[in-house]
């Protein structure tokens, strides 16, 4: 059965394909440029649970969220609301995201900010980094165990953090293999994409303590942010909930005043 997954991943690799860019050029370029803003670390500095707070225009289960919304703007919003780190979605066709928005968002603001999107190959990662991003988003079912080891690397030697998302133990299994040392668990189903609730806190038993945690998906009320603290996580992901939340700067201090 296709998931909402595997029809992306369709497109961007076909994507990918059609991209004949000089690669090891792109790494050139990726890594002579001005030292990344410190993303796990400032997942670590905050007391209490840190938050991820996202700019998210729409996606393909819930369609449109905030088509109108400036990047900018919301940036400077969440900052002052005390998020840790920004998260921006850059996909076009199936989250009406843009590199665009990773550029203005980070320009109005000090905090690191991750390139949400699907990365498939090193073009990906270079791009990320040569966008203005300081972390990318790598989803260990979208790769085999071989591409997300070669990401997870040249992540590092291009100065970028990596965000490796899981959805299970297995994974988690890979990940750890990998050299993830930023790991996200996402509580969506990738089969039926709804929120199974339970999924971070029973994955994050097996986070070790040296790795970064940030638990993903679903997360609207301070009580969830509050367990999920209980649970270990350093930090949640939230975007929905935050850009259709009327007051986003008072959301993103309510789920962490919980913590």
């Amino acid at each position: 059965m296709a998931t909402y997954l595997d029809r992306i991943l369709v497109v961007h690799r076909q994507a990918a394909a059609a991209d004949h860019r000089d690669v090891e050029q792109l790494i050139a370029e990726a890594a002579a440029g001005p030292a990344a803003r410190p993303f796990a670390a400032a997942l670590r500095d905050e007391d209490g649970l840190s938050v991820i707070a996202e700019v998210k225009r729409a996606s393909p289960s819930k369609g449109a969220l905030a088509m109108e919304l400036d990047p900018a703007e919301l940036a400077a919003t969440y900052a002052s609301g005390g998020a840790a780190c920004l998260s921006v979605l850059t996909d076009r066709q199936f989250f009406s995201g843009s590199p665009e928005d990773l550029v203005a968002a980070r320009a109005a603001v000090s905090l690191p900010v991750l390139r949400k999107d699907f990365t498939v190959g090193p073009a990906d990662v270079c791009d990320a980094r040569l966008m203005g991003a300081d972390a990318v988003l790598l989803i260990a079912a979208a790769l085999s165990a071989t591409e997300l080891t070669d990401l997870v690397a040249l992540a590092g030697r291009v100065g970028l953090a990596a965000l490796v998302e899981v959805h299970d133990e297995t994974e988690l299994e890979v990940a750890l293999a990998a050299g993830a040392t930023l790991v996200g668990v996402n509580q969506r189903d990738l089969v039926t994409f709804q929120v199974d609730t339970a999924r971070a806190e029973r994955v994050g038993k097996a986070i070790p303590d040296e790795v970064t945690s940030v638990a993903e998906s679903g997360i609207r009320t301070a009580d969830e942010a509050a367990r999920l603290a209980d649970a270990g996580f350093d930090a949640i992901l939230v975007g929905e909930s935050l850009v259709t939340s009327g007051d986003p700067a008072a959301a993103v201090a309510a789920l962490r005043a919980e913590s």
